[in-house]
């Protein structure tokens, strides 16, 4: 499913980049180009039209990123490069904050703190009990105890 959904992604990346500008689509390493044209779908028919935003055209979201991608690498400038980067290290972030708030250890297991008493509670006693073996040892001792 994947595979299929990238090898379209690379058939209307291959489109949109019909309509770049000649000197933006050297800048992108012929390597990239090679995987694009290598892996795309051949049945997968898409039409660009260079008046409409990607937005306003039925492009993937993996096209889009693909895309985004080569901008942010190879036709950006310095300054939009940082901006980029620095907007990804934010959404990183709030998604990392997210996934602590939604994932945090106080909810999933109750107080931490009790959670610890209780680990080591059970842990005490589970160091205390005597192994089936010690206890036929200790019966039989106090059976030969007994008769002297």
């Amino acid at each position: 499913m994947a595979e299929a959904e990238y090898a379209n992604a690379y058939s209307e990346v291959l489109e949109i980049l019909k309509h770049v500008s000649k000197n933006d689509y050297n800048k992108i390493p012929k390597s990239k180009i090679e995987i694009f044209k290598k892996n795309f779908n051949k049945d997968y028919n898409f039409i660009y039209n260079p008046n409409l935003t990607l937005d306003e055209q039925n492009v993937s979201k993996r096209t889009k990123a693909i895309i985004a991608i080569l901008f942010r690498d190879y036709w950006a400038t310095d300054i939009q490069k940082k901006k980029i980067i620095n907007r990804q290290n934010y959404s990183k972030m709030l998604v990392e904050k997210e996934k602590q708030k939604k994932y945090n250890k106080e909810d999933l297991f109750g107080n931490n703190e009790n959670y610890g008493n209780k680990k080591v509670a059970t842990t005490e006693k589970a160091l205390m009990r005597e192994k089936w073996y010690e206890k036929i040892i200790r019966k039989i001792r106090s059976i030969f105890i007994k008769k002297k």
